[in-house]
């Protein structure tokens, strides 16, 4: 018989102490999980229909996309301090309930401000859900079984957003009942109902951690700091960074520097901090952080500007572009969740190997297509390539990260975890979207696509020495 191995989080019946009943709770947390995911994708394919349905102006669409991102990254470890201290179960179904709710509103949404209103709800809830489902893997889960568990999260995590985009972009061609854009909100509202509804079947009820209390002065100060530093990079590229962006992301940094003070401060005097800095000294984790930092730079900023390129430079309809990203995402989800079944001798060099290869698969990328070409056979080997090596280098070193992390801070790493993910990715977007928009101003747009190309292998190159540091 498998127990969870933790005293804080106990089944409360016999039906999910068999090792089946590990899998399936997994599998439920995973819907919810990639029901999230896609929503952080699947709009951008929608911005035309939205504008013309809704008459939205620029700014109303920047707030569409960017207030998910920035509800979601502002409250990423909260949302796993919550989930530790009144039980992930309580907080992962609340976390879906709201997603479902502000889904339903989103596409029932008739103007921008509702719209944009729910999106900052849906990406709440997200922020709720996703935190608890590392902790549940590192706390319900050991040995060969967490291994296969964490690459079944990260094949999610790598699928997710990829499949936003292919599925955005098939349900907008598609217009479904004529309803145009509101089905890729609409979709979320079936998932989450059939997530709700399967939760207290299938996922163990945890007794939440007793004696403990919410770290108020702490999450003062966390959440202003990553407003400050979250909302310049995801309306940056857009504003063309206005004078007032950088101060904003000057004011975040010391807010961190602040935070990590009164979370030590906290700590000393035997309180319960929102996160609990420990963690970080917990072998190879936070050189760990660094490199899957920058695989999910690399990673937010391809799917940004391949799109903007197949779009606005090739002028490709939604869907033929949104297509052009599945087998990168088939690859990456494959490769991703198999690569533990590779020779054991092989797996330790996975790693490091995955990032040159990454790093290979962006300058072939960079070549295939700046002539302007689109459909050639470098390009779709480029992506397979991508996709195939990032899934065995990302799936490992998730893997990697948690290995030594103690079951007692499970929460704060899945905290630094999920806002590593998310961080990354907005940097990403930021970074190298404004790139690409820069040079396509005096270049071509397949010029400005491979000099972004040339940059991500730069920064995956960083990303593999950090890996061989790790290792030596």
């Amino acid at each position: 018989m498998v127990t969870l191995m933790t005293t804080n989080l106990q089944p409360t019946s016999t039906r999910t102490e068999q090792p089946t009943g590990r899998w399936a709770t997994l599998a439920v947390l995973l819907l919810g999980q990639f029901m999230a995911l896609l929503d952080v994708t699947i709009v951008n394919v929608a911005m035309p229909t939205i504008r013309t349905d809704l008459h939205a102006s620029g700014a109303a669409l920047q707030l569409v996309v960017s207030m998910y991102t920035i509800s979601y990254a502002m409250l990423l470890i909260t949302g796993a301090r919550l989930g530790d201290l009144f039980g992930r179960r309580r907080i992962f179904v609340g976390g879906v309930a709201a997603f479902t709710i502000s889904s339903l509103l989103c596409g029932l949404a008739p103007d921008p401000t509702m719209l944009i209103a729910a999106r900052f709800v849906q990406g709440a809830g997200a922020a709720l859900m996703m935190p608890q489902i590392i902790s549940v893997i590192q706390l319900g889960f050991s040995g060969a079984a967490r291994t296969k568990a964490l690459s079944a999260y990260s094949a999610v995590i790598s699928v997710g957003g990829v499949a936003g985009m292919v599925i955005g972009g098939v349900l907008v061609h598609a217009d479904l009942f004529g309803a145009g854009w509101r089905p890729v909100f609409l979709i979320n509202v079936p998932i989450g109902l059939v997530v709700i509804a399967l939760v207290p079947r299938f996922v163990p009820a945890d007794q939440p951690s007793t004696g403990r209390r919410l770290d108020l002065a702490g999450l003062v100060v966390l959440l202003p700091a990553t407003f400050l530093i979250v909302l310049p990079l995801v309306l940056g590229h857009e504003q063309n960074w206005p004078a007032w962006m950088f101060p904003s992301i000057a004011v975040g940094l010391v807010l961190v520097a602040v935070f990590v003070r009164v979370e030590r401060r906290v700590a000393a005097r035997g309180g319960d901090p929102l996160l609990n800095l420990d963690v970080l000294r917990a072998r190879g984790f936070g050189r760990g952080l660094v490199a899957l930092a920058t695989a999910m730079i690399t990673y937010g900023g391809m799917l940004f500007v391949l799109a903007l390129h197949l779009q606005s430079g090739l002028g490709e309809s939604t869907l033929q572009a949104s297509l052009v990203f599945a087998p990168a995402g088939a690859a990456f989800g494959i490769f991703g969740y198999y690569w533990r079944r590779l020779p054991a001798r092989t797996q330790p060099m996975l790693i490091p190997v995955g990032f040159l290869l990454t790093g290979a698969a962006y300058v072939l990328l960079a070549f295939a297509l700046r002539d302007g070409s689109q459909g050639s056979v470098g390009m779709y080997a480029g992506l397979v390539l991508f996709g195939a090596a990032m899934g065995c280098a990302f799936g490992s070193l998730t893997n990697r990260v948690l290995a030594d992390v103690p079951p007692g801070e499970a929460a704060d790493a899945s905290g630094l975890l999920t806002t590593t993910f998310q961080f990354g990715q907005v940097l990403g977007v930021a970074t190298f979207g404004s790139a690409f928009l820069s040079l396509a101003d005096g270049h071509s747009s397949a010029v400005a696509l491979s000099t972004a190309f040339f940059g991500m292998a730069v920064v995956v190159l960083a990303g593999f020495v950090t890996t061989v540091a790790r290792r030596r």
